[in-house]
C-alpha cells in the first residue's frame, strides 16, 4: 500500500499561488468598482452640474471661436438666475436651427461617443443647441441702435466691449430694432453682431426670436479647449449697470 506524502514546499508553493490569484481577483474587482463609481459621479456631474459644449458656428467670436469646448454650469437658472450678460447654452426654440440628417457612425465609434457624452467627456448634441449672450430679461426694453450706435436696454445705452464689428462700423446691429422681452423669455445677440443669427433674425419662427428660459441649459463659464484659448467668462456687469433701474 503506497501512502501519498506532501512536502511543505510544494504546500507552500500551492499557497502562495493561491494568494496571488485571489490578490489578482482582489485587485481587478477593486478595479471595477472604482471604475464603475467613477462613472457614476461623472454622469451625476454631467447631469445635474456642469457638462461640456463645443461651439460649431463663428456667432461668438472674439469671445468664442468656433470648435472652442466650454463648460457649462447647468444650476442655472434653476438654483442662480441668470443675469444681464451672461453667456448661454439653450436648446433650439423652434426654427432657429436648419434641420440635418443624423450622420451615421460605424457601431464601436458610436458605442464610444455615446459612452463619452453619457459621462459628459464629449458633447454629440453641440449641433442641437445655441450659445449666445443674454441682453434682455423679462420685462425688458431693448432698442437698437441711438445717434451713436449703441443698444439700450430700459432706456440706458450699453457699452458693449465684447461686441465684434466689421471694419468701419459703429453700430453693433445691422438692423435696428424695438421689443420688450416677454415673461418667462428672454433677448439673445452674439458677439459677432454682424454674422450672427440671433433673436433679432428668428422673428418669423413660432416665438418672434425670443427663447424661454425653460430652454437654457446653463451658462458657459469657462473656455476648457484647446488650451491656449482658455478664459474665463465674464457677464459684464459694469456694461449692464443701471439696466435694472431702467425707465424702459
Amino acid at each position: 500500500m503506497t501512502e501519498e506524502v506532501h512536502t511543505p514546499r510544494l504546500d507552500r508553493a500551492g499557497s502562495a499561488s493561491a494568494r496571488r490569484k485571489k490578490s489578482t481577483l482582489l485587485f481587478l474587482r477593486d478595479l471595477l468598482v472604482i471604475f464603475l463609481v467613477a462613472v457614476l459621479v461623472s454622469f451625476l456631474i454631467k447631469t445635474f452640474l456642469i457638462r461640456s459644449f463645443f461651439i460649431p458656428s463663428q456667432s461668438m467670436e472674439q469671445t468664442l471661436v468656433m470648435d472652442d469646448r466650454i463648460i457649462v454650469n447647468q444650476l442655472i437658472p434653476e438654483v442662480t438666475p441668470i443675469t444681464h450678460g451672461d453667456v448661454v447654452v439653450f436648446k433650439d426654440p423652434g426654427g432657429w436651427l436648419p434641420a440635418r440628417e443624423e450622420a451615421q457612425q460605424p457601431p464601436l465609434i458610436a458605442a464610444v461617443d455615446w459612452f463619452l457624452a453619457f459621462v459628459g467627456l464629449s458633447a454629440p448634441d453641440s449641433n442641437d443647441h445655441l450659445v449666445k449672450r443674454v441682453i434682455g430679461l423679462p420685462g425688458d426694453h431693448v432698442v437698437c441702435c441711438n445717434a451713436l450706435g449703441q443698444l439700450s436696454v430700459n432706456g440706458v445705452p450699453l457699452d458693449e466691449p465684447y461686441v465684434a464689428l466689421p471694419p468701419g462700423e459703429t453700430k453693433v446691429s445691422r438692423d435696428d430694432f424695438d421689443k420688450v422681452v416677454p415673461d418667462g423669455s428672454l433677448w439673445v445677440m452674439g458677439d459677432n453682431r454682424y454674422n450672427s443669427k440671433d433673436s433679432r433674425y428668428n422673428g418669423e419662427t413660432p416665438l418672434e426670436g425670443f427663447v424661454p428660459i425653460d430652454n437654457v441649459v446653463g451658462r458657459a463659464f469657462v473656455v476648457s479647449w484647446p488650451i491656449d484659448h482658455w478664459a474665463w467668462l465674464g457677464n459684464y456687469p459694469e456694461t449692464f449697470a443701471g439696466v435694472d433701474e431702467g425707465t424702459g
